[in-house]
């Protein structure tokens, strides 16, 4: 019980700093990196409240779906492919220390798991665990799922918003102009004639019979 105890607080510790890093951070890759923390920290602490389905979900969505964030930081920022590389090595330190962070949390999570498994619940034949999860979501939590998908909506329209920016040389669509297209401006009908193949010299000579000459 202490050992739960004690990896409960270190666990709400370390998320509660890296989530600050995330607010904080002036590199937006440093943010990421530490939002990836933040994600893989939730999920241990839901494994250790026995919310197995909850925290394997959050490692697969949403630290999948950092990565691809990461790639719209890159693109919003416009990097150089020349300076790509050095600041990826740049930020190499800060990656290792944050992978050795989750390596350790993982082996103290299946450390307690190993040691502390309560017996398993006595649930009917035909529970279903996701569809608990579900009614729960939309009925006792409907409010906190609105809150959670508003929150969101506001990162999309952020993130449209800094790429919408003012830039030079952007080919952009015009609807107006679209619509008052006309197909003889786009469409120009003209007239080839047809070409046929000349023989060649050396064809033409080889025709001639030799009992001509």
């Amino acid at each position: 019980m202490l050992f739960t105890t004690v990896l409960f607080y270190v666990l709400a510790l370390v998320m509660v700093v890296a989530a600050y890093r995330v607010i904080a951070a002036k590199n937006p890759v440093t943010a990421v990196l530490h939002l990836i923390l933040v994600f893989f920290t939730a999920a241990m602490l839901w494994i250790t409240m026995g919310a197995e389905f909850l925290g394997l979900l959050l490692v697969v969505v949403y630290v999948g779906a950092v990565m691809v964030m990461f790639l719209f930081v890159i693109m919003m920022l416009d990097v150089r492919q020349e300076s790509a590389a050095k600041k990826f090595q740049a930020h190499v330190p800060m990656g290792l220390l944050i992978g050795a962070i989750m390596v350790l949390e993982m082996g103290f999570v299946l450390t307690k798991l190993w040691f502390t498994t309560a017996p398993a619940a006595a649930v009917p034949a035909d529970y279903n665990n996701t569809r608990v999860i579900g009614e729960l979501m939309y009925s006792q939590y409907v409010l906190a799922v609105l809150l959670g998908g508003i929150v969101l909506l506001v990162g999309m329209i952020s993130a449209i918003a800094l790429t919408l920016r003012k830039r030079e040389g952007v080919k952009r669509t015009v609807s107006g102009e679209q619509v008052k297209v006309r197909a003889k401006d786009r469409l120009r009908m003209v007239s080839i004639p047809s070409q046929t193949e000349k023989p060649s010299v050396s064809s033409s000579a080889d025709a001639v019979v030799p009992g001509d000459k």
